[in-house]
């Protein structure tokens, strides 16, 4: 298979491919394959034996531009490589949070990983309203987890610097750069939004004091090399089920700073929040729901400080980690970039390229405009007032009172 030439597989090859990976599949294996990728830059080809086994595999293989928009803009086959290497790191460092991965070709950039098809993608399941007991535990785990653990914190000094080498990725992080801390600040040919939310938009556009925070936090993006982050760690990258929590597709991963992950999670949720809005029409209903989102974020940093204070205790050997009140001048620093991180995607999910569903999905766009003044509200006050909040619920606090300002007063 080393000698491949790059091409885009078609259903009927990624089943031959995947006969021929070794101990894979059974010879005389019934193989079936549907390409179910509904994402913006891969194919994804599901394969299943149909005989007595039922083993099924994932075949992930990057396309050379971005599917969502076509040739027209190229895409680095290099991401394949990145996605596979990160899933590997993150699998050896919290086992069992992402798919296995079983196999790997640098020539077709495609990666056969485990089938999560018993699970749903999270951001389907939290517009029904439903509720995952373990998600936070889960999630604040494999983020103190991934983060500190490929840290300068814990790694050695050359290790960890090699280990960004790896995992320079300019063509994804130019994606992000654009997308979530440029393009939505002025009117890009990119931008997408409802037209009803025009003036509130317009208004941001001629914000100075919140574009220069923004200014302040890509700079942090560009240069903060503190650990080996997801890059694009939304609710549709996590899939769930009451019991188990697995995070995929790493294809931005690089070395940044490790509120862009915390950011990223927070902000989906919030997302989700502002959604319901148009969802969930009943008060009660909607309210005691929302209360459980909030409740899942701050358990999310709870669950994630404590782990990250405990795996500095045992695991840190920078010269300076035992220096009296580093620990907590670096916590409180994360939380602050998580903060505005959150604040961003928020905005950039209402005003630029690639919507969520959770909001896109609610039809009236009356209805899906009220959701999107509160998502705008949210992520404004997020980067404005990052720098005040000491602990995660001050950030929940805050929410409530935008939600009161904006929804409850209307």
């Amino acid at each position: 298979m080393s000698n491949l030439s790059y091409h885009a597989l078609g259903e009927a090859e990624a089943i031959q491919y995947a006969r021929n990976i070794p101990g894979l599949f059974a010879e005389n294996a019934q193989l079936i394959c549907k390409e179910i990728g509904d994402g913006n830059l891969n194919l994804v080809f599901r394969i299943i034996d149909n005989g007595t086994s039922g083993k099924s595999v994932i075949i992930k293989q990057a396309l050379p531009y971005a599917r969502v928009v076509g040739e027209s803009w190229p895409l680095t086959l290099d991401r394949a490589r990145i996605e596979t290497e990160a899933l590997m790191i993150q699998n050896n460092i919290c086992p069992g949070s992402v798919p296995k991965v079983y196999h790997f070709s640098k020539e077709l950039a495609l990666t056969v990983m485990e089938d999560l098809s018993a699970h749903l993608i999270m951001r389907k399941g939290l517009i029904k309203r439903n509720r995952y007991p373990e998600f936070a535990k889960h999630m604040g785990t494999f983020l103190a987890r991934t983060l500190i653990l490929t840290s300068d914190l814990t790694l050695d000094p050359q290790d960890k610097k090699q280990k960004v080498v790896q995992f320079i990725n300019p063509e994804m992080c130019k994606i992000t750069e654009d997308l979530v801390f440029t393009d939505p600040y002025y009117d890009a040919k990119t931008n997408q939004f409802n037209p009803l939310i025009k003036e509130v938009i317009e208004e941001i556009w001629g914000h100075g004091e919140l574009k220069l925070e923004v200014a302040k936090l890509k700079e942090k993006f560009l240069t903060q090399a503190q650990a080996l982050i997801h890059g694009d760690l939304h609710t549709g990258s996590i899939m769930v089920t009451e019991t188990e929590t697995k995070v995929f597709d790493p294809e931005f991963a690089f070395y940044g700073p490790m509120g862009f992950d915390i950011g990223a999670v927070i902000a989906n949720l919030l997302l989700n929040f502002c959604s319901h809005e148009g969802h969930t029409l009943d008060q009660k209903e909607k309210n005691q729901y929302q209360d459980y989102l909030l409740s899942t974020i701050e358990e999310i940093w709870t669950v994630f400080e404590e782990q990250f204070r405990t795996l500095w205790q045992e695991k840190a050997n920078e010269s300076y980690s035992s220096l009296q009140g580093y620990k907590e001048d670096y916590i409180v620093r994360v939380l602050h970039d998580s903060l505005g991180f959150a604040g961003c995607k928020m905005m950039r999910r209402v005003i630029g390229l690639a919507h969520v569903p959770d909001l896109e999905s609610i039809d009236d766009p009356k209805l899906r405009a009220k959701g999107e003044r509160l998502a705008l509200a949210i992520g404004q006050q997020l980067v404005l007032k990052r720098g005040t909040a000491q602990k995660i619920a001050d950030l929940t606090t805050l929410v409530k009172y935008i939600k009161y300002k904006e929804v409850e007063e209307d």
